[in-house]
C-alpha cells in the first residue's frame, strides 16, 4: 500500500481532497476525529447547511470518509441538534440512519457533557449543556485501547477502600499530575486554558464510562466552534497507538492535529477558510518552540 503524506493541513473542500485517490488512498486513515459545520450555524464563516440538506451534503463525504478508514478504524463525529422554530431538529437522527444504510456500523454515542456551558435562557427549555460524539466502525472487530484512558491507584487504595462514601469515588483530576499532562499543560498555559475532568475510579483504575466531563473551549476567540482540546486526546488514545495517522476533515483551528501530536500520531487536516489553515499551522507550530 502507498504511504500516504501525512503531518500536514491542507487548503480545500474536504470531499474533493478525499475524492482525491492518489493523496487519499483506500484503507489508509486510522482514525477520523472531527466535527462538521452545525445546520444553519456558521452561516459567516462555513455558509451554514440547512437541517433539511445536511444528510443530502454530508453523506458524499461519509462515503470517502468510509473510503479511506481502515476496515478497524473508527469514525468520531462531534456534532449535535440545533432548535428551530422551538423544537430540535432531526438531521442528526436522519445521518445516522442514511450512514448506516451505506454500511457504517454506529456501535457507540458518547455525551460530551460541557461543564462551562453559555448561559441562557428560553421558555420551553434548559441551558444546552452536552454534545453527541457518535462513534461510526466499517467492522465489529475495531482498536481500542481502554487501558490508555485509565488512571491507576496506588497502594493507599487497599486500606482506604474498606470505608467509603460516594463522594470518595469521585476526584478532579488536572492534566499537570502526569508527566503527559506537564507536557500538555505548558501549552495550554500560554492560551491561559486550564482544564480538568472529573473521573470516577474502581479499586484499580479509574473507571470511564461514555460520559465525558470536559469544560468548553476558553481559547476560541480566533474559531466561532473550537472544541477542546481533551476531547480529541481522548479519543485518540482509546482508538489509535503511536505511530497511527489521524484525519480531521475539518480541522478548523487544529485542536485535533495539535493532539494527535502531543501523543506521538501522524495527523492529516483539511480546512476550506485561508485564515483558519494559517491558524491550525500557527498552532502546530508553537509545539516546536
Amino acid at each position: 500500500m502507498k504511504k500516504i503524506r501525512s503531518n500536514i493541513v491542507y487548503k480545500g473542500d474536504c470531499l474533493k481532497r478525499l475524492s482525491n485517490e492518489h493523496k487519499f488512498p483506500a484503507r489508509s486513515i486510522d482514525l477520523i476525529m472531527t466535527s462538521p459545520p452545525y445546520s444553519d450555524q456558521r452561516k459567516n464563516t462555513y455558509g451554514g447547511v440547512k437541517s433539511e440538506q445536511y444528510v443530502e451534503w454530508f453523506m458524499p463525504i461519509a462515503d470517502q470518509l468510509f473510503r479511506v478508514l481502515k476496515s478497524n478504524g473508527s469514525l468520531i463525529l462531534n456534532i449535535k441538534e440545533n432548535v428551530k422554530n422551538g423544537q430540535r431538529q432531526t438531521y442528526v437522527l436522519e445521518l445516522i440512519l442514511e450512514m448506516k444504510k451505506h454500511g457504517w456500523l454506529w456501535v457507540e454515542e458518547y455525551c460530551w457533557y460541557k461543564k462551562n456551558s453559555f448561559p441562557g435562557k428560553w421558555n420551553n427549555r434548559f441551558r444546552d449543556s452536552w454534545e453527541r460524539c457518535l462513534h461510526f466502525t466499517k467492522s465489529k472487530k475495531f482498536k481500542m485501547y481502554q487501558d490508555t484512558v485509565k488512571v491507576p491507584i496506588g497502594d493507599w487504595s487497599k486500606s482506604r477502600f474498606k470505608s467509603l462514601s460516594e463522594k470518595d469515588f469521585e476526584r478532579s483530576i488536572s492534566i499537570t499530575d502526569s508527566n503527559f499532562g506537564r507536557k500538555v499543560s505548558n501549552w495550554l498555559n500560554k492560551r491561559k486554558v486550564y482544564p480538568h475532568n472529573v473521573l470516577v475510579f474502581e479499586k484499580e483504575h479509574y473507571n470511564n464510562t461514555n460520559v465525558l466531563h470536559f469544560p468548553t473551549a476558553c481559547n476560541n476567540k480566533n474559531h466561532s466552534a473550537a472544541y477542546p482540546l481533551e476531547l480529541p486526546f481522548w479519543f485518540i488514545k482509546l482508538f489509535s497507538k503511536k505511530g497511527d495517522i489521524v484525519l480531521d476533515p475539518f480541522i478548523g483551528s487544529g485542536t485535533t492535529a495539535v493532539a494527535a501530536t502531543l501523543l506521538d500520531r501522524e495527523y492529516i487536516g483539511i480546512e476550506m477558510l485561508e485564515e483558519y489553515v494559517e491558524l491550525s499551522r500557527r498552532n502546530l507550530k508553537s509545539l516546536r518552540r
